[in-house]
């Protein structure tokens, strides 16, 4: 199991990031994906909870995410989850 790193920068959830996203998922191995909110992406926490639940929203039931500071870790489960987690 190995984790992704990816930046989110001023231009913020675009549909090119988001295929990013699927792509990377699709990869064998990965379920874990860390986006790092740069501070040009951003301007509050609010904004890094918001990204969150658009990205929860747009993948589906089977991703989970965590916020920890302004990183979203984002988590592939094989079965879908109802409850997202959110710290």
């Amino acid at each position: 199991m190995s984790i992704v790193e990816i930046q989110l920068g001023k231009k913020g959830l675009t549909d090119n990031f988001i295929l990013e996203l699927k792509k990377r998922f699709e990869k064998p191995k990965v379920e874990n994906i860390k986006i790092s909110v740069l501070k040009s992406g951003r301007k509050n926490r609010e904004d890094v909870k918001r990204y969150a639940d658009h990205l929860s929203y747009v993948l589906g039931n089977n991703y989970t995410y965590r916020i920890v500071g302004f990183t979203i870790f984002l988590k592939k489960w094989r079965k879908p989850k109802n409850n997202k987690t959110n710290v």
